[in-house]
């Protein structure tokens, strides 16, 4: 008989340790690169609006916390180019982390210096300038800043010299600053940029004429860089390589009801000046997108045309907050006031990152033809 064989089942043998690994597929370091998607770099154009400007102090706060968010350049007029520099003296010195304590320190300080608590009534969102804070004001308003004040004492001078470096900062800005003034002489812009800095081109850009002399640069006079742009988004646009804008307004784009009185109305047409050449500009550019979009393809559309085309614009606004929506609160530098309407800045920060932070650096989030068309 044929002798029958019978197969014993072995047990898996253990991999050796000592063997090379199987080998695996991997996608070339060039395409891995590729496909992961680049770290959203941003540009900021912040409004001024006196201590309205601790709304903005919130918002950046916020902004400076988000992991591997970056900043290119950053333009400002009057609160907003102090919140700007500030900002960037303290990212040269420690990071994001260095701007946010710098902020704090700014603006704190900022609460602590004069004592306005005699001239307020209310607290939170119901402060307000009392009757004899409003009668002090327009006393001081028969005055030129030469009357009242001969020796030009600023206390602003003193705050931003004990806390930024401009020599370092000049020589070594982690951004690129636009600080906005107006030549008092010409009506005309000037932007200065982050090598030109000095404590007097943040005076010059914070400069209210019926409160302030006019700040002398190179032999000219100049005043709040508000008159003139407020901020200047243009300097973002042509010289910055990020596409993304954030605009972070104090200003409301509407405001509510019709001034009657003779007071209501001086505070909305100057607020309306001081909002005029934004909304011009930005005007500007929802024509020059629309007209740039009927050029044919995007091959035979130029440089400029595919850039208008490309730009995405982001809004982080006070619209609707109570206490930013009377001009007389942009006087109260007081303490927790300020830190109120930081409180606001940074609660709407981080609602729209909510909503919108996937979106930058792939579109825009909001209808800028909607907003200032």
């Amino acid at each position: 008989m044929p002798s029958s064989t019978r197969t014993i089942p072995t047990r898996p043998t253990a991999p050796d340790p000592a063997a090379p690994a199987p080998a695996r597929w991997h996608l070339p370091a060039w395409l891995r690169g590729a496909t992961r998607k680049p770290a959203p770099v941003l540009n900021l154009a912040l409004q001024g609006g006196g201590a309205h400007g601790a709304f903005t102090w919130g918002v950046l706060d916020v902004l400076a916390q988000q992991p591997g968010l970056r900043f290119e350049g950053l333009s400002g007029s009057s609160a907003g180019a102090m919140n700007a520099v500030v900002f960037a003296e303290g990212w040269r010195r420690g990071g994001a982390e260095g701007a946010r304590a710098a902020l704090a320190a700014f603006w704190q300080a900022l609460g602590a210096q004069l004592p306005l608590a005699w001239l307020l009534k209310g607290q939170g969102e119901d402060i307000a300038l009392a009757e004899h804070g409003k009668l002090l004001l327009k006393w001081v308003g028969q005055f030129s800043p030469e009357q009242i004040n001969p020796l030009d004492l600023n206390g602003l001078r003193d705050l931003l010299r004990a806390q930024i470096d401009f020599d370092a900062l000049r020589a070594h800005s982690p951004f690129k600053l636009f600080i906005a003034a107006t030549q008092a002489n010409t009506g005309r812009l000037r932007l200065f940029r982050e090598h030109e800095l000095s404590v007097d081109v943040l005076l010059a850009s914070a400069c209210l004429p019926r409160l302030h002399r006019a700040v002398i640069i190179d032999g000219e006079p100049y005043w709040d860089g508000g008159y003139a742009a407020n901020p200047a988004v243009y300097p973002l646009f042509y010289e910055c390589r990020s596409r993304d804008v954030m605009l972070v307004l104090l200003s409301p784009l509407r405001h509510a009801g019709t001034p009657r009185s003779v007071e209501e109305i001086e505070q909305r047409a100057l607020e309306l000046a001081f909002s005029a050449n934004l909304m011009r500009e930005m005007r500007s550019f929802v024509q020059a997108a629309a007209f740039a979009g009927q050029g044919g393809g995007w091959r035979l559309r130029g440089r400029l045309e595919r850039r208008l085309q490309a730009v995405r614009f982001h809004m982080i606004d006070a619209q609707d907050i109570a206490s930013m929506q009377r001009s007389e609160t942009k006087l109260i530098a007081h303490g927790p006031f300020l830190e109120l309407l930081r409180d606001h800045g940074q609660a709407r920060a981080r609602a729209w990152l909510k909503l919108h932070a996937t979106a930058l650096g792939e579109r825009a989030t909001v209808d800028v033809a909607a907003c200032f068309a």
